[in-house]
């Protein structure tokens, strides 16, 4: 068996906490934003601007970062697939994590049935290429809700200059 490189693992956790992270802050920037927007202040609403610009930066970096790294991600699950089934593993749990594979993939075992799902039948797949059609199918939603989570992030930008810049207008009108 393979082994996962310490660095390629960091990467990948590195992408999730960047996206944890970015959704932590844009919580509280959301905040400062509706504060700068009821209190009618120029400086809370730039200072939301930036930091939407900011946050969107770091999640389009991740999401390339993702798309860009998809075959060793797959790679990678194969990997800790096909330890959980092997006789040597460590995990002591392994049966459990093969039969989750199993149920939601409906596959069973790498190249050839596995002791571990005696009732497969012949519509059943191999586990390894199940694992990559479920990633090839789903990655297309994930690119989805990000784009729409980026264009919502995008109008969030656009509104808080249009009101930065009214508040501007207002005031200088007064």
């Amino acid at each position: 068996m393979r082994e996962i490189s310490p660095f390629c693992f960091q990467l990948h956790i590195l992408a999730v906490y960047i996206l944890i992270g970015a959704g932590g802050v844009m919580m509280l920037v959301g905040f400062f934003g509706c504060c700068g927007a009821v209190k009618e202040s120029q400086c809370l609403l730039a200072s939301f601007f930036a930091c939407l610009l900011v946050i969107f930066g770091a999640e389009v970096a991740a999401g390339v970062f993702g798309f860009m790294s998809k075959d060793k991600i797959i790679e990678d699950i194969q990997q800790f697939y096909s330890e959980s089934i092997s006789e040597n593993s460590e995990n002591s749990n392994r049966t459990a994590v093969a039969e989750m594979y199993h149920d939601v993939l409906n596959c069973c075992g790498v190249y050839m049935p596995s002791p571990l799902c005696p009732d497969a039948d012949e519509d059943t797949k191999d586990c390894l290429n199940a694992i990559m059609g479920f990633f090839n199918e789903k990655l297309y939603i994930i690119g989805y809700v990000g784009i729409g989570v980026a264009g919502v992030m995008v109008i969030g930008m656009i509104f808080s200059m249009v009101l930065c810049c009214a508040i501007r207008n207002n005031r200088e009108v007064i």
